[in-house]
């Protein structure tokens, strides 16, 4: 398996590892997003779509990511990275969407097309991140965390306005 550079030349063969166990940590949390969404559209959501917003709560530990001193990027990567982000966050936004049924519980539509639309965003991630890969780990890393903050919060909240919709149409 080859090693990738590292800061002084050297090639790692652990290097490589990590590259491979990050991929791994990567579908299987895709797999996780696709279970809890496909779970969704049998079960109803409950409350008032305040759990949501949650998944913006679990990424607040990877901004720190892009305060790091070892991130050097210039400014017109983060823009790219954040337009980028916004891009890829029409799809979900446009696949996203509930209904009210017989039970008067409100649920997830059923949409392939959410399954096919996160399954294409994450191709596009991957696929940036082998282009990319002349930019140093921890900036490549930073810049896609600006990518998933820049599509993950657009679509969440967008999702919660939505439910936020449908909730007060059930009530009226």
């Amino acid at each position: 398996m080859p090693g990738y550079q590292v800061g002084n030349g050297d090639t790692s063969e652990s290097g490589g590892k990590m590259n491979n166990s990050f991929y791994v940590i990567v579908i299987l949390v895709a797999g996780l997003v696709l279970w809890r969404r496909t779970r969704s559209f049998y079960r109803p959501i409950r409350g008032n779509g305040s759990r949501l917003l949650v998944p913006v709560l679990y990424m607040l530990p990877g901004f720190f990511l892009i305060f790091s001193p070892e991130v050097h990027a210039p400014y017109y990567e983060w823009i790219v990275s954040a337009a980028l982000g916004l891009l890829l966050s029409i799809p979900l936004i446009w696949t996203t969407s509930y209904e009210i049924r017989g039970d008067n519980h409100i649920y997830a539509k059923k949409n392939m097309g959410f399954i096919i639309a996160f399954l294409a965003v994450l191709a596009i991630r991957f696929t940036l991140r082998s282009y990319l890969s002349m930019i140093d780990p921890q900036s490549l890393a930073a810049l896609f965390m600006v990518v998933a903050f820049s599509y993950i919060i657009p679509w969440r909240i967008v999702s919660y306005l939505k439910f936020r919709r449908i909730l007060r149409m059930r009530a009226a």
